[in-house]
């Protein structure tokens, strides 16, 4: 990997956020820079066994449109080496179960340090809410 990068927070619970920073991710990833995803509060619901995302039905639109859907956008990101780091903090204020989650995502839990930690000099650091 080149230089720079980004580590991206998901706090939002819409679609169109989650889905940007699955775009955003893959792009950077897509010219060898690093990616860090960290998923909290509402973003943790893309992550679930079935989204629970506001306005899901967008998904299916985009794919109309010749926009890559969700789908397309996660498993780019998985397969290219995007680090997913999901929110211990976020787990717990929500009361959502770990195993809720979807099994097919090299996640690690763990919290902000670890986002601050993961996130290198000459990276750049977003919140997409």
């Amino acid at each position: 990997m080149s230089q720079g990068g980004l580590s991206i927070i998901v706090r939002s619970g819409k679609y169109e956020d989650a889905h940007y920073a699955l775009a955003m991710a893959s792009a950077a990833l897509a010219v060898n820079q690093a990616a860090v995803l960290f998923f909290t509060m509402g973003g943790l619901r893309a992550l679930m066994t079935q989204p629970a995302l506001d306005d899901w039905q967008r998904d299916a639109l985009n794919r109309q449109h010749g926009v890559g859907d969700f789908e397309t956008l996660l498993q780019a990101c998985i397969e290219l080496g995007a680090r997913f780091i999901v929110c211990e903090m976020g787990l717990r204020s929500l009361a959502i179960d770990r195993a809720s989650l979807r099994a097919d995502i090299p996640f690690t839990v763990a919290g902000i340090v670890t986002l601050l930690e993961e996130t290198k000099a000459g990276m750049h650091l977003l919140e997409i809410s």
